[in-house]
């Protein structure tokens, strides 16, 4: 199954859900309870759960699986901002293993409990984020933001997403849902896309966005390498 982590809801998540028309239970974490639950920092991740329901592998990034028909060097149209090429430019470098997680997840698929990417539970253990009071606290905050958000008090909102992001500064999905979520007379989305305005800056509550912490920690530290 998927899940769609996004404070706005069913708002957020169903042109996505619609375009891939999945044929799979599509659910959608209005608060976030996935990444409390299990660890998930970014977004596409995945966890490995058997017919038993013990977790096999903890959350890790989950690339699309390969395509074939992926067209190389695409030309991109004239007219666009220039936030946007260099956003497309960054998202080009980050990490993607497609072919080698995939090809480790088909591999589970056939051989269940014998696959060698099966970890067993003191490694899944190992491997998962361990929860201090700061990582604790922080997706307390998170929450708290989402509540506020949910009613219509974005800046309230707005003061406890800045605590989670300085609690639990590796969640992408922290900060990325909080810049999401910054209005914009373009309709939802369009300050995440534009980002902040240089000429206030001020406008712009949060420290960072997405092109300037992605410059600042390396598009290839955006996903973790595949571990065995």
């Amino acid at each position: 199954m998927t899940v769609g982590l996004d404070s706005r809801g069913t708002a957020g998540c169903r042109d996505f859900i619609e375009a891939a028309a999945p044929k799979h239970p599509s659910l959608i974490d209005q608060h976030h309870l996935v990444a409390e639950r299990f660890g998930v920092v970014n977004i596409p991740s995945a966890i490995w759960i058997d017919e038993n329901g013990m977790i096999v592998r903890p959350a890790e990034a989950a690339p699309a699986p390969p395509r074939e028909d992926t067209t190389p060097n695409i030309e991109l149209p004239p007219e666009l901002p220039p936030r946007i090429v260099e956003m497309m430019g960054f998202a080009s470098q980050i990490r993607n293993e497609s072919e080698i997680y995939h090809a480790a997840l088909e591999d589970w698929v056939n051989k269940g409990e014998m696959s060698p990417f099966v970890m067993s539970p003191e490694k899944v253990i190992e491997r998962s984020r361990p929860r201090d009071m700061d990582k604790s606290l922080g997706h307390a905050h998170f929450e708290l933001a989402s509540h506020f958000e949910s009613i219509g008090q974005h800046e309230i909102a707005v003061t406890h997403f800045k605590e989670a992001h300085r609690l639990v500064p590796d969640s992408w999905t922290f900060r990325r849902q909080a810049w999401s979520l910054e209005p914009g007379a373009e309709g939802p989305l369009a300050r995440f896309w534009q980002g902040p305005d240089p000429e206030d800056p001020e406008s712009w509550p949060y420290a960072g966005d997405w092109v300037e912490d992605i410059k600042r920690e390396g598009p290839e530290n955006y996903n973790e390498p595949f571990r065995e």
